[in-house]
């Protein structure tokens, strides 16, 4: 019997791992696959998002409600998670925008911050990472940052020379960028629901979408998880502060969804396995299941 796989997936604040490949997450775990979720900070720093919550006792213990609300989403997922400990930067908004807090995750070195992350790669021993793109999928401060670390790291943990005392070496395989929010996809959902008859949430966010920035012509993995995305739903409702129930991210029936886009879309930034095939890949773990599971 083979060894089984494993998935990190590293993510900057509680709510990101239920809002960014939740349903790759659930349909792994539900394979057999040991799916760990790093979390960089505790959102201190974060809105709160849902009106019915919007509450002065809610914003004065929004760090011990957000890490109760990833318990409950750890849950239903399914993983294991872990957090890195570093403080939420907050979103700086105004023109100029003001400078990031003192001691926030947005301003530490990358190269120092990697280290118990390159820690917890070597005990966990993940054969696939994921994370987000240069700009963090939007640039969030602290999304940037979770970038930066975790290509130091995925790069660090295999070096023995890197970190001495973090633990024997260990070199994940693969580094994964999520790409889920692609004008195609909004837009096939979109068109999904106007031809359903039904009123569409999407419409003024894809009048007002930059095609020029757009990053779907840099998918190269497409994981079929559709039958997953009640999970992925449930775990991001557990984050009760950080997502209205009401809101336009739930409005798109389930079926409906499934048909138009049944997948969560990935880029493969970086690899050590040899190509597995040609085209889109529909596994995270092409080219490393077939010789880690033999």
């Amino acid at each position: 019997m083979g060894e089984q796989l494993r998935l990190m997936a590293v993510h900057a604040h509680p709510d990101d791992e239920s809002s960014k490949g939740a349903a790759t997450t659930a349909k792994y775990v539900a394979e057999g696959v040991d799916v760990h979720i790093v979390t960089c900070t505790g959102g201190e720093r974060g809105s709160v998002l849902n009106p019915k919550l919007d509450r002065p006792e809610v914003w004065e213990n929004i760090a011990a409600i957000r890490r109760d609300e990833m318990d409950r989403a750890r849950e239903i997922l399914g993983v294991r998670q872990d957090w890195l400990g570093f403080v939420d930067s907050g979103y700086p908004e105004g023109d100029p925008p003001p400078p990031l807090p003192e001691g926030c995750f947005g301003l530490v070195d990358p190269q120092v911050a990697a280290e118990p992350l390159v820690r917890l790669m070597r005990e966990f021993r993940p054969h696939v990472v994921t994370t987000y793109e240069e700009d963090g999928g939007y640039p969030h401060p602290d999304h940037i940052m979770c970038h930066r670390v975790s290509v130091a790291a995925f790069e660090a943990a295999g070096d023995p020379d890197r970190f001495p005392d973090a633990g024997e070496p260990w070199q994940p395989l693969k580094l994964y960028y999520n790409m889920g929010f692609s004008l195609a996809k909004f837009r096939a959902v979109h068109e999904a629901m106007l031809a359903a008859g039904l009123e569409s949430p999407y419409g003024e966010m894809l009048s007002k979408w930059d095609a020029s920035r757009d990053k779907g012509n840099r998918i190269t993995t497409r994981v079929p998880c559709g039958d997953y995305f009640h999970v992925r739903d449930d775990a991001l409702r557990a984050h009760a502060t950080q997502v209205d129930p009401d809101g336009p991210w739930f409005r798109a029936p389930l079926e409906l969804q499934k048909k138009a886009w049944p997948t969560e879309d990935y880029e493969l930034a970086r690899s050590l396995v040899e190509p597995y095939g040609d085209g889109i890949e529909d596994d995270l773990f092409a080219g490393i299941r077939e010789s880690v599971c033999a």
